[in-house]
Formats: C-alpha cells, sequence, structure tokens
C-alpha cells in the first residue's frame, strides 16, 4: 500500500438516487487494497437518504445543518479543511469513473509529476448518451483543452478536480463568494502559478440530468455567464444553483 494519502472529496445534497454508484466504485475491496485514499463527504443539508448512505462507505462526514443554504464552494472547502492528503481529488456524486484503478494510477503518477492540477475528458452516462451529448461535450473537451494547453487560461470542470493539496492552500481554496463557477474560478487562480495537466485518456462520466432539464443552449448561456462573474466583468450572479434530482 502506498503510504501517501490521496483525499476524496464529494459535496453532496440529496443524492440518494446516484451517489451509491460512485462509492461503490470508490469502496470496491481490490482498489482499496492497492491504494491509500480517503472517502470525505460534505453534505449541504439533505433531507433524503444520502447521509445514511454515506455512512456505510465513507471514513469523514461533514454535515450541515439550518441556514443560510450552503454553497457548493463552502462544502468543498469544508471538505477539504478536514482532510489529511496530500493529493486533493473533488468529485461531484452524480458522477462515474470509466476505469477507476486507471483513474487513480494517474493521480499516483501525477503526485510527482510538474502539473499542479489537473482535468479530464468528460462525457455522459454512456447509457443515456443522445447525439446533442456527443456533440457537445465533444466542442466542450477541447475548449478546455484550448484554454488549458494553447492561451494557458485554467479551466477545469467541478465534476472531477485534481490538485496539489499545497497548490489548492496557496491559492485559498474555493472562493466561497461564487454561488456557482467556483470550479472554473480555481483553475484560473492555480494556472497563474502552476500548470494544469489535460489528460483525455481518463473518462468521467456525468448525469445528463442538468442538460435535459435546461437544454445545452441554456446551459452554455449559464455557463457563460459564470466565467463573466470569475472575471469580475459582471458583478451579479444567479442567487442559488438550482438543485436537479
Amino acid at each position: 500500500m502506498h503510504t501517501k494519502l490521496i483525499s476524496i472529496i464529494i459535496p453532496t445534497l440529496n443524492e440518494e438516487k446516484l451517489l451509491p454508484s460512485l462509492l461503490k466504485q470508490l469502496t470496491d475491496k481490490s482498489l482499496r487494497e492497492k491504494l491509500n485514499y480517503e472517502i470525505i463527504i460534505s453534505d449541504g443539508g439533505s433531507s433524503d437518504r444520502t447521509l445514511s448512505i454515506a455512512k456505510k462507505f465513507a471514513d469523514k462526514i461533514i454535515e450541515h445543518k439550518g441556514n443560510p443554504k450552503q454553497k457548493i464552494s463552502e462544502g468543498k472547502n469544508l471538505g477539504a479543511k478536514v482532510s489529511s492528503g496530500d493529493i486533493l481529488v473533488f468529485l461531484c456524486a452524480d458522477c462515474r469513473l470509466q476505469y477507476p484503478e486507471r483513474f487513480f494510477e494517474y493521480v499516483e503518477k501525477f503526485r510527482k509529476s510538474k502539473y499542479s492540477a489537473a482535468t479530464f475528458w468528460f462525457d455522459v452516462f454512456p447509457e443515456e448518451k443522445k447525439i446533442s451529448d456527443i456533440l457537445f461535450h465533444t466542442f466542450f473537451n477541447y475548449f478546455i483543452w484550448f484554454l488549458n494547453k494553447i492561451i494557458h487560461d485554467g479551466m477545469g470542470r467541478g465534476e472531477c478536480q485534481v490538485i496539489k493539496r499545497e497548490i489548492f492552500e496557496k491559492v485559498k481554496g474555493f472562493d466561497e463568494t461564487l454561488v456557482a463557477g467556483e470550479d472554473y474560478d480555481l483553475y484560473e487562480r492555480i494556472s497563474e502559478i502552476g500548470k494544469i495537466d489535460v489528460n483525455f485518456n481518463i473518462k468521467v462520466f456525468e448525469s445528463p440530468r442538468r442538460y435535459r432539464r435546461y437544454g445545452y443552449i441554456k446551459i452554455l448561456w449559464m455557463w457563460f455567464k459564470n466565467s463573466l462573474r470569475v472575471y469580475k466583468i459582471l458583478k451579479t450572479q444567479v442567487e442559488e444553483w438550482q438543485e436537479i434530482r
């Protein structure tokens, strides 16, 4: 077993439907025997079975209670605060890794690499994929590659972000004033002091629920406005990132 620890931080809010799939991947017996990592659930105040599910699998659980409603940036920072690893892996509860072992093999190599953070190829669950998903995600993945590799403007989807702890602490973590776009903002700040790896050999699948609810045109518009807020071009932002379940 590796002596150094990887901290996997999963922010949750009413994720009883999709969280079990991810946790079952992460708690696979053969995987845990090979690797040294902790699973941290940072819950924003779930009213469903999310916490009871988490207690079966997670090593550490943080519960947000009462008002005001927790921002995802706050939940992620709290998870990082209680973590012990030198590598931080932020994963959304509605995601799955294509090949968990391959993913963690990469993370072990990343630890000794020149990179400060990493991003990957993102796609929707294969069993729910439509042509519109293929077109959108192919475009957006290469757009992220262009931002990171050509113009060196950091960008990393929040579904899965891998960051060296020393870097995360150096940039003071996620910006808790942001309701959305905290993932983009973090990598933009990291790119000012280090390099971001774009590894398309690693695939991360996400639920298409938000794309189905809003459609890709509206999603792009929302993301564009978030980016304007990150760059402080737009002062206002959405009051609340809507929960889609």
